[in-house]
């Protein structure tokens, strides 16, 4: 069993979402489903079909979510030092085309959402992160193209 990378604010965030599906989710689904079969004739009721779909995506969420807290390493970022980008890392980098200052968390695949400034240790730009440190200059090939970034702050917070 391959152990997932995460911060303990993630752990935290994915036993939350456990727990909302299983305490909120679970029973406002099946009250759902008894409303809908109520209705009758459940082979043209669009209301049974629908809330059973939204307890089979619950439900197959709530074993990904089992899965993921099972195999979890949390690893405590405020015990992290270092000159170097390594896991947890708040990195802030330059942009160079743009001049764009962007700050980034690099954090496990699970809790990554770039709008939010988490970006996953597995993703091309987190990948070229991993060892570089302030000063450095990293290219990453992008689908719109290449990306060139300089490191001008790593920090462990």
């Amino acid at each position: 069993m391959e152990k997932v990378p995460i911060t303990a604010r993630g752990f935290q965030q994915l036993e939350e979402e456990l727990r909302h599906r299983q305490q909120v989710e679970r029973q406002r689904i099946i009250a759902a489903i008894a409303e809908a079969r109520a209705l009758g004739d459940l082979s043209e009721n669009a209301e049974y079909h629908a809330a059973k779909e939204a307890q089979s995506h619950n439900e197959g969420r709530v074993m990904e979510l089992e899965s993921l807290i099972a195999r979890a390493e949390v690893i405590d970022v405020s015990k992290l030092s270092g000159d170097s980008i390594k896991f947890g890392a708040t990195v802030t980098l330059i942009d160079e085309d743009t001049e764009e200052e962007k700050v980034y968390q690099i954090v496990g695949e699970p809790e990554a959402d770039i709008h939010s400034g988490r970006l996953s240790i597995g993703s091309p730009l987190g990948r070229a992160l991993i060892g570089k440190a302030v000063g450095d200059t990293v290219e990453v090939a992008t689908p719109g193209g290449g990306k060139s970034y300089e490191v001008v702050e790593v920090a462990f917070r």
